[in-house]
């Protein structure tokens, strides 16, 4: 059983380990509009955001300097945002990094083959930005948790 200071600690902890100011997040959204809000969203609550309007864009900003976090649309017309997913998640130095799907789509088998390619999150358009930032920090104390262990 935990002491009570024991769980402030944790409490704590999981607040400083997903300070914004240290965090970005790439966002890939064909639609200029998508963006911009979701760019406003996670800037306002403080995270750096790097944007990429085609799957090919993504992948080269990912290769060159990882984010902490993909923000992806599953459907671009150059490559999908499942097989971003896939070849991120299949790379070493990549996997680690939280992905998370987010599309008009809504069929239970798209969320399933997301998850199968190892989406870390599915999020359908439109979407609540509390619910994405709470998905979104979430995610990076997982990742941060999982890199103090490794």
């Amino acid at each position: 059983m935990r002491r009570p200071i024991r769980i402030w600690l944790d409490a704590t902890r999981t607040e400083l380990m997903t300070d914004p100011q240290t965090r970005t997040i790439l966002i890939v959204d064909d639609e200029e509009d998508i963006r911009a809000v979701l760019q406003g969203c996670l800037e306002a609550a403080g995270f750096q955001v790097l944007t990429a309007s085609n799957g090919m864009d993504a992948l080269e900003r990912i290769r060159s300097n990882p984010p902490d976090l993909i923000i992806h649309d599953f459907m671009l017309p150059d490559i999908t945002g499942l097989d971003v997913c896939a070849l991120v998640k299949r790379d070493r130095r990549l996997r680690r990094i939280p992905f998370i799907l987010l599309t008009a789509r809504s069929q239970p088998q798209d969320r399933l083959t997301a998850a199968a390619l190892g989406a870390d999150a599915y999020m359908n358009k439109p979407f609540n930005p509390d619910e994405l930032l709470a998905e979104v920090r979430r995610l990076l104390a997982g990742r941060e948790m999982t890199d103090e262990r490794a």
